[in-house]
């Protein structure tokens, strides 16, 4: 089978790779679609970010979807020819974390296609996946690009969860990637009566327009375009600060109003954090870590027409030409999900 791997920085290969069998309580999955991640691009742009850095080739990927196409014993949950999202949090339910309940901080995390740990895990960019059965979530009446978008989604509904009570609240989000727009979806799903986002780029904006953003502010052209919420006190009940660019954050800040809520999901490393202005405004810190519950919510929500994923799925390209694929993700200003295609059928 073909897969996906990145060795060095710039160096992506389309290498063959040994097929594996389900084990008991598996199956096997015909790759469909898989939705370039941020995280993806950290690895082939520039090898890694902050402190974790690829030390051996790794297989990339994991927002997958895909079809049943082998079970393996004892399976009863799925059938042959299941169209299913893959979740890549694999934790192992053992440790202190898995215990109590929080396993987005699994101890023993195999999340894949991450190289936090040595050796790495092995992403899911594969033409055919081993996978537990649980970790599958069937994904009937959605297109596999859709099903694919449930990884990202969950992220921003756990921060969502995080953030408390969204149902009525203005909501500033800084940044308009993936996961930005993602939270336009997930915050106006809970209720959020007015959203704003920030951004560098125009193309980027117009998404967060298509899915609903009430306000989009380009703060290069516009740098004191958030001027009129900073006004008194503040303006805004909740940020997601989605960039991971100190700027951003310290803005942001200084337009929320007192006992507001910051939701740190950006991850561009250590930042600056105006902690007096926070401190006096009783500000809460949160920060937003991955997810676990939330991916077969965000299939069903998906299901349900309650969140349309679709405008944001903007390049969809065949396996052949992935390198090309990473390079237009890379690329902010003509992509805002890129997903390469596996397969179209079992």
């Amino acid at each position: 089978m073909r897969a996906i791997v990145i060795h060095e920085t710039k160096d992506l290969r389309i290498e063959e790779r040994e097929m594996e069998s389900p084990g008991p309580g598996e199956v096997l999955i015909k790759l469909a679609t898989g939705g370039i991640c941020g995280s993806d691009l950290h690895y082939y742009n520039h090898g890694g970010f902050g402190a974790v850095r690829l030390k051996q080739p790794m297989i990339l990927g994991h927002e997958v979807s895909g079809y049943v196409s082998e079970l393996g014993e004892g399976v009863d949950t799925l059938k042959i020819g299941d169209l299913v999202a893959v979740s890549p949090s694999r934790s192992c339910g053992k440790c202190q974390y898995c215990l109590r309940g929080l396993h987005n901080h699994c101890e023993n995390m195999q999340f894949y296609g991450s190289a936090m740990p040595f050796p790495h895990i092995q992403g899911a960019f594969r033409e055919l996946l081993v996978a537990k059965a649980m970790h599958c979530v069937k994904a009937d009446g959605l297109t596999p690009g859709e099903a694919a978008m449930a990884e990202p989604l969950s992220v921003c509904l756990h921060a969502t969860r995080r953030a408390g009570e969204v149902m009525g609240k203005r909501v500033l989000i800084t940044g308009s990637g993936p996961i930005g727009t993602l939270c336009i979806l997930a915050a106006r799903a809970a209720g959020a009566t007015e959203i704003v986002v920030t951004d560098l780029s125009n193309p980027a904006l117009k998404f967060a327009e298509i899915v609903g953003a009430d306000r989009t502010i380009n703060v290069v052209e516009n740098p004191d375009g958030l001027s009129e919420y900073q006004q008194g006190k503040g303006y805004f009940d909740v940020l997601y600060e989605c960039s991971g660019a100190a700027p951003a954050l310290a803005a942001g800040i200084n337009a929320l109003r007192p006992r507001s809520v910051v939701m740190q999901l950006g991850l561009g490393g250590d930042m600056n954090v105006p902690v007096q202005t926070l401190t006096g405004k009783e500000l809460d810190l949160r920060g937003s870590f991955r997810f676990h519950e939330e991916f077969p919510v965000a299939v069903q929500l998906m299901q349900k027409g309650s969140i349309d994923v679709k405008p944001l799925i903007s390049h969809s390209m065949p396996l052949d030409d992935a390198l090309e694929a990473f390079e237009i993700a890379s690329d902010r200003n003509q992509s805002m999900k890129a997903q390469i295609q596996f397969s179209d059928s079992l």
